[in-house]
């Protein structure tokens, strides 16, 4: 995996087969992300390399993230759902998420369009976590496997990929980990999966790994 925020710009993040190859989504979304980098770092904040992508922190804390997705490119707030959104600007990244919201943007004309908006969320973001405000986050209808659970709770950037898959896709990998009866076979299936769940693929989607 991916430990270097300039090399993330050039190879992704590396937790897939195609990272370090020509196929992989960063590289069409280059010019955004470096642009997208730079209004992030204009205001100080703490860059660092988790879980291969760039997220930046206060006091430690996870505050925002950048992504490469196959449809576009994100700017994600780890407690999005706090932020005031009077324009209806961020989305969820499935239906799911309780607490991150996004920016989707597919080229750097929605980015100019919206510049200064943009600056404003990330300031407000900052602010929020330095004010120490907590989320509520309420049980859900379909639990997550605790398994998954636990995965996410570790990598939050494989939980934000996971709920951006269509509820449809997201409700198959679902049904097929919770089918499994030991613990074990569940995290197997899950590390399975992981390659093209974090390339926005389905459970019977086709997926041709880097050789």
């Amino acid at each position: 995996m991916n430990t270097s925020v300039e090399n993330y710009l050039i190879n992704g993040c590396m937790r897939c087969p195609l990272g370090g190859s020509s196929d992989c989504k960063v590289h069409d979304w280059q010019t955004e992300l470096v642009f997208l980098r730079g209004l992030i770092l204009q205001t100080g904040i703490k860059e660092v390399c988790k879980w291969g992508v760039p997220v930046f922190v206060y006091n430690e804390k996870n505050v925002i993230s950048l992504s490469a997705f196959k449809d576009y490119c994100s700017v994600s707030f780890f407690k999005g759902s706090l932020l005031k959104d009077a324009k209806s600007l961020l989305v969820k990244p499935g239906l799911r998420s309780q607490a991150v919201r996004l920016f989707k943007f597919k080229n750097i004309d929605e980015i100019h369009d919206i510049k200064n908006e943009i600056e404003a969320y990330i300031y407000e973001a900052i602010e929020i976590e330095k004010s120490g405000l907590k989320l509520e986050i309420t049980d859900e209808e379909e639990p997550y496997p605790l398994e998954l659970e636990e995965l996410f709770q570790k990598d939050p950037f494989f939980r934000s990929a996971f709920e951006t898959l269509t509820p449809g896709r997201q409700r198959g990998y679902l049904i097929y980990f919770n089918q499994a009866k030991q613990t074990k076979t569940r995290i197997s299936r899950i590390e399975k999966y992981m390659p093209m769940i974090l390339n926005g693929l389905g459970l019977h989607d086709k997926y041709k790994a880097r050789k």
